[in-house]
């Protein structure tokens, strides 16, 4: 295991180059870099905005993008963040001392109320330029809102509560008349619903928020200066519009459920955090006397939507008797707190200071600080400067606190997408399950990390948790890329050898049998995962040494059915004498090598089951590489066991159909053995013909011979057409036998004679049967008495031969009257003969002058010319280049050299007064007259019509064009 572990730590060394530097001070391997090369922009990034307010600021409030500010006394300054070069100023139109308290704005920008110090209350809709008293608020100092973000839109508010200095809760509705503008008055309605007190009677309502749960339920929060209230209830459906008294008046009688803190700031204020594409808060902050109370929202809860509470206190440079917080901003982790002079943030994981921001006393005294919910910035302002937060990245380090806090799931959510910050988690979240001893945790987690594979390996090693050790190896087999195959090679060799060592542990410890069983499971998996397949193939020679250094030959099977391997699993089976299985390994995979390989084995075990799996297979399998075995095996078995490979043969050959001559000399070899019945009926079955015959035949007659199947010997001759052979072998067994190989060669009488009379002379010689001789002479025509005489012996008496020799004599009588005959019709014939040849001679026709040649259309009578029997007549020289072309190619040899010879006995003589028998002595010398050159002639060119006779016939297929001269017969068409 060392080694193996030196191998990879070599191979992992080698794929990934790591700084001597880092190497040398023991630094993790993480394949990050984590150096900063440049300052990362804060998460809260302060901006002052350019604008220098002619008057001082009294109040800010922002949403939605719309911005408001209280200038002085009497002006209002609205700004549309979209388009912040042109801002609205409104005048509060107010005569008296009146001085703005607070403003309120609601989450759509439309709707601002103005809370004045005389307690009366102001209101200003985004659409319209002037500010409109609410007569039925006043009296009453307005401390905050709850606006209703179910039902509000930029004309009317829907039902909103408003709390007051006297801790009243009031239910109110404020509408724009679309028709003429303030035409009526805008608060359609303001009714008390709830008085909120503290243990010294009532409080102000410092804050109000209106939530909707599920199932229709309507969470209300008020705070007082201690204290925290919560009402629950459900508005019945379709009368949203008619308000929230109903959820109060649930509590009349009794106070709802509140916390309380003994400290006191003299006020206090809750933040809400809302994430982007949610309507709902999902956390709340209430900063109080306390601290601040920090919790979700669970809109599932019956009774209280607070959820996960805990206090975090004022870090220590906070003084609430000197320099109390004035304000809070929630945000996702973070809450910022707004003092005098500077702002602070605290994170919500953990409690600390994560950022601080002095303000320079020039700026004067900060005043308030809100956030703008649906674009996620923050403002602050004094007097005379006003300025704007963006929070950029805040979960950045969120996942080091998660870290510390051992929250581990949630740090890796949030550094999923920076891998160097995802290996510090999992390296200390693996660090702390080996702490607690949870090692396959850890081990999973380690697997994961960019740390040393050795220093990992040792510290299971060396904790002798070789499970884990094995679930690491696992897990890092998993994360490697392809191209890393050594490193595959390594890992995949240890887990095999660390799988078999707790395979042999757990197998010798019965109360461990459910343990060893599922890591049988898993070692399985392991072997059969087809990421690991390529791995294991291309080494399983290493996998087979080790399966069998611990002799676990179930998996070395097992191993060897996955890679099919097949033949080493019939192997396996065959050695353990487990033929049957060996023979269903082979029937399932149907691989005809392996038959080859081992049929000679399993047939001398389970000879039936071996031909039946032979026969399953069918053309598959080459029945000549199957011979060997079967040979070997019919030569040390029983007649009872040959007939198994009788029975493959004969399903070769009369199912298959098999043609190959070793299988049918095989076959005939088996039926010479055992079944000489069988051996006569395939002989015949295979026919006579020896260019249909698969056996060989030399072969086949050596063999019966041996065997001593005469009758067999005699069929294979009459096959060769050895007939002599086969019957002087026939007349060994049966003189029928012989008869039936005699008549056979029909076309050779000679030869038909010849075995006739050899049956003839065994029939006289060997059974001195007369009578079967005289039958003899009755079955062959060929044979006479005079042929079988001689084979008698001399005191033979005539009486036996009395009715042949006359039946001989008979024959005679009537043979020499058949020739007397045909000599007579002979001569009739030559008679008739000679009169039609003196007829032809005398034979002739006409001609009439208008006669035209039929071959050139022109008339007849200019040039010689034939005349046929058939009426067509022809010009000699027309009939000539007719009939030529299609000659033979020695006619036309000869009709060319007959042609010179007319030709020069056609030359006039150098004398005129030549010898009258000038001829005669001329044919004295053996020369040919004129005239039988003329005759010799006729006899080629007018042998018969060239339009009647064979010659048209012979022509019919030949084209009306000569193929050599059809494009030039084509050009002439065009």
């Amino acid at each position: 295991m060392a080694s193996i572990l030196d191998e990879y730590e070599d191979s992992l060394h080698r794929s990934v180059s790591v700084p001597q530097s880092r190497a040398s001070v023991g630094i993790p391997h993480s394949g990050y870099v984590n150096a900063r090369l440049e300052k990362e922009t804060p998460i809260f990034n302060k901006q002052r905005i350019d604008f220098a307010p002619p008057e001082k600021i009294n109040s800010l409030v922002v949403s939605s993008n719309q911005l408001c500010m209280s200038l002085g006394k009497d002006t209002l300054l609205r700004i549309d963040l979209g388009k912040p070069d042109e801002p609205n100023q409104v005048e509060l139109g107010r005569k008296d001392e009146a001085k703005v308290y607070k403003m309120f704005l609601d989450h759509t920008g439309s709707h601002l109320l103005i809370a004045l110090n005389t307690s009366e209350c102001l209101y200003l809709n985004r659409s319209v330029q002037k500010v409109r008293a609410l007569s039925r608020w006043k009296g009453h100092l307005i401390e905050s809102v709850g606006w209703n973000k179910f039902l509000g839109s930029e004309t009317n508010t829907g039902p909103i509560l408003v709390g007051t200095s006297q801790g009243q809760i009031y239910e109110a509705e404020i509408s724009v008349s679309e028709g003429s503008l303030f035409s009526t008055n805008p608060d359609q309605y303001f009714r008390q619903v709830y008085t909120l007190e503290e243990e010294s009677g009532p409080a102000p309502v410092c804050c109000l928020e209106i939530e909707r749960g599920i199932e229709g339920k309507f969470f209300i929060i008020a705070t007082t200066r201690k204290r925290l209230f919560q009402f629950v209830g459900k508005v019945p459906e379709g009368t949203e519009q008619q308000g929230f008294s109903s959820i109060f008046a649930v509590h009349a009688d009794h106070l709802p459920s509140f916390r309380e803190f003994p400290a006191n700031l003299g006020f206090s204020e809750i933040a809400f955090y809302t994430p982007k594409l949610r309507s709902s808060p999902r956390s709340f902050a209430w900063m109080m006397g306390n601290g601040v109370l920090y919790g979700t929202l669970d809109y599932s809860r019956p009774d209280s939507i607070l959820s996960d509470e805990r206090v975090w206190v004022y870090p220590p440079d906070i003084d609430i008797t000197v320099n109390k917080p004035i304000s809070i901003v929630l945000t996702q982790f973070h809450f910022l707190l707004l003092l005098s002079d500077r702002v602070k943030a605290v994170c919500t994981l953990n409690g600390q200071v994560v950022f601080q921001d002095l303000f320079l006393e020039k700026f004067g005294l900060l005043t308030r600080m809100i956030k703008d919910p649906t674009v996620q910035q923050i403002w602050i302002h004094t007097e005379k400067v006003v300025f704007r937060y963006h929070v950029q990245r805040e979960s950045r380090d969120v996942w080091k606190m998660y870290m510390n806090m051992n929250k581990f799931d949630l740090a890796k959510e949030y550094c999923k997408d920076r891998p160097e910050c995802l290996d510090i988690v999992l390296a200390k979240e693996a660090e702390h399950c080996f702490q607690n001893k949870r090692y396959l945790d850890s081990a999973k987690c380690y697997a994961l990390t960019q740390n040393y594979f050795e220093e990992i390996a040792l510290k299971f090693i060396e904790a002798k948790q070789e499970e884990a050790l094995m679930e690491f190896l696992i897990k890092k087999l998993s994360n490697l890329k392809p191209s890393e195959k050594t490193q595959t090679t390594l890992l995949t060799t240890w887990l095999t050898e660390l799988y078999l060592n707790w395979l042999g542990i757990l197998q010798g410890d019965p109360s461990q049998r459910n343990l060893y069983l599922d890591t049988r499971e898993k070692f399985r998996t392991f072997l059969s995962s087809p990421k690991n397949k390529d791995c294991l193939f291309n080494n399983r020679a290493s996998i087979y040494e080790l399966l069998a250094s611990h002799g676990d030959t179930e998996h070395m099977v097992y191993f060897a059915v996955i890679m099919q391997d097949y033949e080493r699993v019939v192997a396996h089976h065959c050695q353990h004498d487990e033929y049957d299985e060996a023979l269903n390994v082979l029937s399932r995979h149907r691989d005809e090598k392996l038959f080859y390989k081992f049929s000679p084995v399993l047939i001398q075990h389970i000879p039936k089951k071996v031909v039946d799996a032979w026969i399953s297979m069918g053309s598959r399998l080459d029945a000549r590489n199957l011979i060997p075995a079967l040979v070997n095996y019919s030569q040390s078995a029983s007649t009872q066991q040959i007939n198994e490979a009788i029975r493959y043969m004969e399903f070769c050959v009369y199912q298959l159909e098999e043609t190959q001559q070793a299988i049918h000399n095989y076959l005939l070899s088996l039926y010479a053995l055992c079944r000489p019945d069988s051996l006569l009926s395939y002989l015949e079955q295979a026919g006579t013909n020896p260019n249909r015959i698969h056996y060989d035949l030399k072969y086949a007659l050596r063999l019966c011979a041996e065997h001593g199947h005469h009758r067999a010997c005699v069929h294979i001759y009459k096959v060769m057409e050895l007939y002599e052979e086969a019957v002087d072998l026939a007349l060994q067994v049966d003189v029928d036998l012989a008869k039936s190989c005699a008549d056979l060669p029909e076309d050779d009488e000679e030869l038909r004679k010849k075995l006739w009379l050899k049956i003839a002379r065994h029939v006289v010689q060997e059974e001195k049967d007369v009578k079967k001789a005289m039958a003899c002479l009755s079955s062959c025509a060929l044979l006479k008495i005079e042929d079988v005489l001689p084979f008698f012996p001399d005191f033979v008496t005539i009486d036996h031969f009395k009715e042949a020799i006359c039946n001989s004599l008979e024959d005679y009588n009537k043979h020499i009257e058949e020739l007397k005959r045909e000599m007579e019709e002979a001569t009739q014939s030559a008679k008739r003969i000679r009169e039609d040849i003196q007829e032809m001679r005398n034979k002739y026709g006409s001609v009439e002058p208008q006669e035209k040649c039929a071959a050139c259309d022109f008339p007849l009578l200019n040039r010689p010319f034939y005349l046929f029997l058939c009426g067509h007549m022809f010009h000699y020289d027309c009939l000539l280049q007719a009939v030529f072309p299609n000659l033979p190619a020695y006619k036309q040899a000869k009709l060319e050299d007959l042609q010179k010879k007319l030709a020069a006995t056609s030359q006039p003589s150098k004398s005129h007064h030549r010898p009258k028998d000038a001829d005669t002595i001329s044919l004295g010398k053996g020369q040919q007259s004129r005239e039988q050159i003329k005759a010799d002639i006729d006899d080629i060119v007018a042998a018969e019509c060239v339009y009647c006779g064979e010659l048209m016939i012979r022509s019919i297929d030949k084209p009306f064009i000569d193929p050599q001269k059809y494009e030039e017969e084509m050009q002439s068409w065009l």
